[in-house]
């Protein structure tokens, strides 16, 4: 396959992924979180990607997410939380694609992988969550709770729910279809 027919796959992937993530983060499992937040499936695509196409592939579906995903729901108080919250955050997600997948890999490796992966990614857009949370939203912090405390507890509240259960759907779908994580590399 040459290079400018693999980039349009590749490009073609990404957007899907994104409509799919937006699509999921549309039906939430649970959104009671009055700052925002939600525990929803819409980082499984951008794992996905991440994971088949690599982290550059991955980032760059995070960042077009988080764009989409703003201008849905968004919760701004400041522009900078605005790309710290949404771009910045999901873009972090994508660096989950840094773990190697591959359907050559043992069902054990494999599954290690996907689960770091998932946790490198998640960390980092909690990080970002928890540096907005901090600087922006620490009025919100119930008295003499410590901001920074605040912060970890609200958004780890939904970002760890949220890590297993996408945890949990990769290590399915990469058992029960390999080629999912890795895509048929043909002949050229």
């Amino acid at each position: 396959m040459n290079s400018s027919r693999k980039r349009l796959i590749i490009m073609m992937e990404i957007a899907m992924m994104v409509a799919i993530a937006a699509i999921l983060d549309y039906f939430t499992i649970l959104k009671f979180w009055i700052q925002g937040g939600s525990i929803s499936l819409a980082m499984v695509p951008l794992f996905l990607i991440a994971f088949r196409r690599g982290w550059k592939a991955g980032v760059i579906a995070g960042i077009l997410f988080g764009f989409v995903n703003m201008t849905i729901q968004p919760f701004i108080v400041h522009w900078f939380q605005a790309l710290l919250d949404y771009p910045i955050a999901f873009g972090l997600v994508g660096l989950a694609g840094l773990f190697t997948v591959n359907a050559k890999q043992t069902v054990l490796k494999r599954s290690l992988f996907i689960i770091a992966g998932i946790f490198l990614g998640g960390m980092l857009r909690l990080a970002a969550h928890f540096t907005a949370g901090v600087v922006w939203f620490g009025e919100y912090a119930p008295e003499g709770t410590p901001v920074a405390v605040y912060s970890f507890v609200y958004n780890w509240s939904y970002m760890f729910p949220t890590m297993l259960l996408a945890s949990a759907i990769l290590l399915l779908l990469s058992n029960a279809s390999k080629r999912l994580i890795q895509p048929e590399q043909k002949a050229a």
